[in-house]
């Protein structure tokens, strides 16, 4: 059914980005897809930005997030599926746009943070503007509610 499968991901959210990759898995098992995973980072090289830090700071920060997004495909992706990881700079939601269409892909995975009406009305939601603006079907992951 899926022949290429993108799940862009946060590091720093434990628990969303897992859950995320459980259902790229089974959906990659049962159609022999390719996933791919994207990290995007903010424009740490704009000038406004990159002013602030030394020169190499980019590329330090570039390869430790590569690290930690290959050691989480290792620990999350079965050896007998196809991976392959990705680092990005850019503005999240077009970046995660421009390699689905790179990549070729026709699922795209993805967390949805919890957020509440009046921070999706400020801030807006990458999960949200990805659905509103992509050729292909995003499946969105949301997190458990919390029972009370």
């Amino acid at each position: 059914m899926y022949k290429n499968i993108l799940v862009p991901m946060d590091l720093n959210d434990k628990g969303f980005s897992d859950k995320a990759v459980e259902i790229a898995v089974w959906h990659a098992k049962n159609s022999d897809a390719k996933i791919h995973l994207l990290n995007v980072l903010p424009g740490v090289h704009m000038p406004m930005v990159s002013a602030y830090f030394p020169k190499d700071a980019a590329e330090k920060m570039k390869a430790d997030v590569k690290t930690k997004l290959n050691d989480f495909a290792k620990t999350h992706i079965e050896a007998s599926l196809k991976y392959k990881t990705y680092i990005a700079e850019g503005k999240p939601y077009t970046t995660i746009l421009k390699y689905a269409d790179r990549l070729g892909v026709d699922l795209i995975v993805m967390p949805s943070h919890k957020r509440s009406k009046v921070n999706k009305a400020l801030l807006g939601s990458v999960a949200s503007k990805v659905v509103e603006n992509s050729p292909v079907s995003v499946l969105v992951v949301k997190p458990k509610p919390v029972m009370k």
